[in-house]
C-alpha cells in the first residue's frame, strides 16, 4: 500500500509585481523539495493573480516549466482571480487548495528562511491547530530615518512556539483546510480593499473554538520598499489599521445592541488614543525624544481611524483607481 502523504499547498496572492514574484518562486520550490524529502508531505504551489489583465501568467508558466524540468514532482499552478481585493484572492486560494490538507500563505514581497514551511507543518502536526502563524522580519530597501527606527513600525512581536493566539495576520500562516471548511468561514469580500479581512477571519476562527498557535521558528523576510519607509506612509497605515480594527470589532459584535456598544467603545478608545498620542508627541518635542514623537503620532492617527469606523466610514487603503483601460490598479494586495 502506498504511504499516505499530507498534501500541502503554498499560495501566493500577487498583483503586478512580476520581479518579486519571479524571485520568490524558486525559493518556494526549494521549500517544497525540502519538506517533501521526508516522505511525509506532497507540496504544490499556486499563484493567485489578482490582476484583471493576468499579467503574472507568463512568468508563472515559465517558472512552472523550469521547476518541472528540475523536479517533476514539484508543481506550480496559476489561478486568475479577476475580482479585485486580497480577500477574493485568499478565498480563491482556499478553493484551489480544496484537495489539500494544509494551506500556507506567503506574500509575493516576502522571502522564506530555510525551514519556513517545514516548521509550520511540524507545529501543526504537533498541536493539531487550525492555524499556525510564523514571524515576519523586515528588510529595508533603503536605510530608515531615525524617526522610523525609533517608532519600530515594521518590527513584529514574537512569542514562544505553541503560544495560543486570539488573532493572526495571514502573510506567514498555515491553515488546516479541513478545519477551516468545517468552520464555514471565508475572507470578507467587502474588506478586500480596506484591509482587516485576515483579522476578522482569524478572530472568528478563534471565537468558534479553533486553535491558533505561534511558531517562532518559521520566518519570512518582508522586503520593505522605499515608498513605505516614510512618515506619511506609516501614519496613513496607522489610520487605516485603527479603522480596520474598529470595523472588525463592530462586525464581531453579536446583535445590534452589542454593535452599538462596540461603536461607542471605538469612539471612546479612539478619542483616548488621539488625546494620549498628541500629548505623548508633545512630550517628545519637549524632551527631544523621537520615540515619544513617533509612537505618539502613530497612536493619534490610529485613534482617528477608530473614530472614523464608528461613524461608518471604511478607509479603502488598497483602493484601485481605474486606469486608462478601465482596469483597477494598486501597488499592493496584502491586507
Amino acid at each position: 500500500m502506498a504511504e499516505h502523504r499530507v498534501h500541502v499547498t503554498i499560495a501566493v496572492p500577487t498583483f503586478r509585481r512580476p520581479e518579486k514574484l519571479q524571485a520568490l518562486l524558486p525559493l518556494l520550490v526549494a521549500q517544497a523539495r525540502d519538506v517533501d524529502a521526508s516522505g511525509a508531505t506532497r507540496t504544490d504551489i499556486v499563484v493567485v493573480d489578482n490582476d484583471p489583465d493576468g499579467s503574472a501568467q507568463a512568468g508563472v508558466q515559465e517558472a512552472a516549466s523550469a521547476a518541472a524540468a528540475a523536479d517533476p514532482l514539484v508543481v506550480i499552478r496559476y489561478a486568475h482571480e479577476r475580482q479585485p481585493g486580497i480577500a477574493a484572492a485568499r478565498n480563491r486560494a482556499l478553493d484551489e487548495a480544496a484537495g489539500s490538507q494544509l494551506l500556507a500563505f506567503i506574500d509575493d514581497d516576502e522571502r522564506p528562511h530555510p525551514g519556513w514551511l517545514g516548521e509550520l507543518v511540524r507545529v501543526q502536526n504537533d498541536t493539531g491547530a487550525a492555524l499556525v502563524q510564523g514571524w515576519v522580519d523586515p528588510e529595508y530597501e533603503v536605510p530608515p530615518s531615525s524617526w522610523i527606527l525609533a517608532g519600530r513600525f515594521f518590527v513584529r512581536r514574537t512569542w514562544p512556539t505553541g503560544t495560543a493566539l486570539g488573532v493572526s495576520a495571514s502573510n506567514n500562516v498555515l491553515l488546516d483546510v479541513e478545519q477551516v471548511r468545517e468552520s464555514g468561514l471565508r475572507f470578507a469580500l467587502d474588506l478586500g480593499l480596506s484591509g482587516g479581512e485576515d483579522t476578522l477571519f482569524t478572530s472568528q476562527l478563534a471565537a468558534r473554538g479553533y486553535q491558533l498557535v505561534w511558531c517562532a521558528e518559521s520566518v519570512v523576510t518582508d522586503l520593505v520598499p522605499a515608498s513605505r519607509i516614510t512618515r506619511r506612509w506609516v501614519l496613513r497605515r496607522a489610520l487605516s489599521h485603527g479603522n480596520s480594527a474598529a470595523v472588525v470589532s463592530i462586525r464581531l459584535a453579536d446583535g445590534p445592541g452589542r454593535a452599538a456598544l462596540a461603536r461607542v467603545g471605538s469612539v471612546v478608545g479612539g478619542a483616548a488614543r488621539v488625546v494620549g498620542g498628541v500629548l505623548r508627541c508633545a512630550l517628545g518635542v519637549v524632551t527631544r525624544s523621537e520615540v515619544h514623537q513617533a509612537r505618539g503620532a502613530r497612536a493619534a492617527y490610529r485613534g482617528a481611524g477608530m473614530i472614523a469606523a464608528a461613524t461608518g466610514r471604511v478607509i479603502q487603503e488598497y483602493a484601485r483607481p481605474a486606469t486608462a483601460e478601465g482596469h483597477p490598479n494598486a501597488p499592493k494586495t496584502a491586507g
